[in-house]
C-alpha cells in the first residue's frame, strides 16, 4: 500500500490559548489511535519550535557543510506529521481530514515515491 505523509506548517496553527491545545490533545491522540486501530498508522509527532536543535547538512560545496539554523531562510516551518500507510488517496484523504478536524488547523497531503524493489 502507499505511505502519505499529512503534515502541517507551524505558520498554519495560529494564536490560541493555552486551554485551547489543552482540549486539542485528547482530540488528536483519539486519531492517533483510530490509525492504529485500522492498521494505518506509521508515525507521528510534532516538532520542537523554538528549543529543539535544527541542523542542514549541505553538499553543494562538494564536501558536506553541517551548520546549525535552517538551511533555507523561510518563515514557514514544518510543525508535525503523521505517516500513514493506506490502500488509495481517499484513505489518506479521510486520515488528513480527521487529523485537521482533531488539531483544529489544516494539514496537506503528499503520498510517497514507490520504494525501489530489491
Amino acid at each position: 500500500m502507499p505511505e502519505y505523509l499529512i503534515y502541517f506548517n507551524q505558520q498554519w496553527v495560529g494564536d490560541h490559548t493555552e486551554e485551547w491545545f489543552a482540549g486539542r490533545g485528547p482530540l488528536a491522540r483519539a486519531v492517533v489511535d483510530e490509525m492504529k486501530a485500522a492498521g494505518a498508522y506509521v508515525f507521528a509527532g510534532g516538532l520542537e519550535e523554538e528549543d529543539g536543535p535544527v541542523y542542514s547538512a549541505d553538499p553543494t560545496s562538494g564536501d558536506v557543510l553541517i551548520t546549525d539554523g535552517p538551511y533555507v531562510e523561510s518563515k514557514e516551518f514544518l510543525g508535525g506529521f503523521a505517516l500513514v500507510d493506506v490502500a488509495d488517496d481517499e484513505a489518506a484523504k479521510m486520515w488528513a481530514g480527521k487529523v485537521a478536524e482533531a488539531c483544529g488547523w489544516p494539514q496537506e497531503v503528499r503520498r510517497f515515491k514507490p520504494r525501489p524493489q530489491g
